[in-house]
């Protein structure tokens, strides 16, 4: 799709090689490709992403929802300085064009105007394959939820057959899974500095191929490609590994054989603490859709999520039928009162607020904490053990209280008539007694480098007391002596 425009939207990120030059830049640092149309909101990965590598210094384009028949879309703006980091978008390609009945779907809500077609199937593959193609020396790394969940020899229900790793398919050089904040900035940071893409191979919460001779010292090993393609038992015990080992404390470093090479998936990626999750959801999101899908209709999915504010991550639930366990992980993290009621005060200001926000909620509606201390020590249960069935894990601490509290902030803010919080939420709400423990927020909680400033203490703080309980891994000097 042609999302060049002839006027310059300087509160939006570059689209265009106009809007570079208007901003006096001759080459950009990055492109950030997604799969949706371009809405500048947090509920969007591309403008996350995208924000936060602006917020780390980088220039940085977005290419939404490029031409797909060629790779011409992908040098719009020229050769970027130092790669791409493409999303397939928030919602898997082939479940945007298929119904469950694989019957075509003719909307698309993520699209401007609504109409499908902007984007192909597969489309994290796709993209990847035509950046390479446009500039292959370039390293790209793919991300998101379609990435994510075809990150290990998966099955394919469109093709009803089990297919490698999308990382083989697309021909990606990282794969980062799960919340891709921390490795973005790293892998950012590591190629500015100069670093081979190839030997970017330690960064927590990505995936990468490679040979049998240059296999990590130490990991698990689920059964390859062709076993599982072949076998379901093998396929469930695969299955097994990959789910056991997406704790942040307890993971350990998967394997599983593709075709050829071996896919590494590195341990998952440390979750944002409270802090790092506030700083984010205060980068300069606009809050729309860029005005040049004005005139096609604008962008559907807007609606749902322009006045509802994300106020944690992450499931403990664990429930079969959903995959927020293999991406945003069984740790809840939160972000602070403050934060939130904030970007509640900023909503108030918007031109097209009438007084209702819409939801406060996330993954797990109204949860605040992590499910239990033991959680925090140990890492999630394995096993397939889970805190909310068959029965309510007794350890579990449900304490609404947190919760209820910024509710009350955000309803009595001027200009807001009505707050909704999520259905689930006002379910768990009413059908669980509350258990509160004196201690259930301290050990867990962390404080803001500026609220700990306002009590005469500079100390950065420590988010979570107990990585150092995480498994041991080799430094990098003695990965790559075992490796020679």
């Amino acid at each position: 799709m042609d999302n060049s425009s002839p006027k310059i939207y300087t509160e939006f990120l570059p689209i265009s090689r106009a809007d570079m030059e208007a901003r006096g830049w001759d080459q950009l640092d990055f492109v950030v490709v997604g799969g949706d149309a371009y809405v500048d909101h947090p509920s969007f990965g591309t403008a996350i992403i995208s924000r936060l590598l602006e917020a780390e210094g980088y220039k940085v384009g977005v290419l939404a929802q490029p031409r797909y028949t060629d790779c011409e879309d992908f040098k719009r703006f020229g050769k970027p300085k130092y790669g791409f980091f493409i999303g397939g978008g928030n919602v898997d390609s082939m479940v945007s064009h298929y119904s469950v009945a694989k019957i075509p779907r003719a909307e698309d809500e993520y699209s401007p105007g609504g109409k499908g077609g902007a984007r192909p199937d597969r489309s994290a593959t796709v993209y990847t394959k035509l950046a390479k193609e446009a500039y292959p020396d370039l390293p790209v790394i793919l991300g998101g939820l379609e990435a994510s969940l075809r990150r290990f020899a998966h099955y394919d229900y469109w093709m009803d057959t089990v297919l490698p790793s999308i990382a083989e398919s697309s021909g990606a050089d990282i794969i980062s899974f799960g919340m891709g904040e921390h490795q973005t900035v790293e892998i950012a940071r590591r190629l500015a500095a100069g670093e081979p893409v190839e030997q970017i191979t330690d960064v927590d919460g990505t995936c990468y191929l490679t040979d049998f001779d240059h296999l990590p010292e130490r990991y698990v090993e689920c059964a390859g490609f062709k076993k599982v393609a072949s076998d379901k038992t093998a396929y469930a015990k695969a299955c097994r590994i990959q789910m056991d080992n997406q704790d942040v404390v307890s993971g350990q470093i998967i394997v599983q054989k593709q075709s050829e090479k071996y896919l590494v998936q590195n341990i998952p990626a440390k979750p944002l603490v409270r802090w790092e999750l506030d700083k984010v959801y205060a980068l300069p999101y606009t809050r729309r859709y860029h005005p040049i899908y004005e005139a096609m209709g604008g962008v559907p999915a807007i609606r749902e999520v322009q006045f509802s504010i994300i106020q944690n991550r992450g499931c403990f639930g664990g429930c079969n039928f959903c995959a927020i366990q293999l991406h945003q992980g069984r740790r809840v993290t939160s972000r602070s009162a403050d934060s939130i009621v904030a970007e509640a005060e900023r909503m108030t200001h918007e031109p097209d607020f009438k007084g209702y926000i819409h939801d406060v909620g996330g993954p797990t509606a109204n949860f605040r904490f992590p499910s239990c201390r033991e959680q925090m020590l140990r890492g999630m249960c394995n096993g397939g053990k889970h805190c909310l069935a068959p029965t309510t894990c007794s350890h579990m601490i449900v304490d609404h209280s947190d919760y209820l509290k910024i509710l009350r902030r955000v309803r009595e803010l001027p200009g807001v008539k009505r707050k909704c919080s999520s259905a689930a939420a006002s379910v768990l709400i009413t059908s669980w007694p509350t258990r509160t423990t004196p201690s259930s927020r301290s050990w867990w909680s962390t404080t803001s480098p500026a609220s700990s400033r306002s009590r005469r203490s500079t100390a950065r703080p420590t988010p979570w007391p107990t990585w150092a309980n995480r498994p041991s891994r080799p430094s990098t000097s003695s990965r790559i002596n075992s490796m020679s």
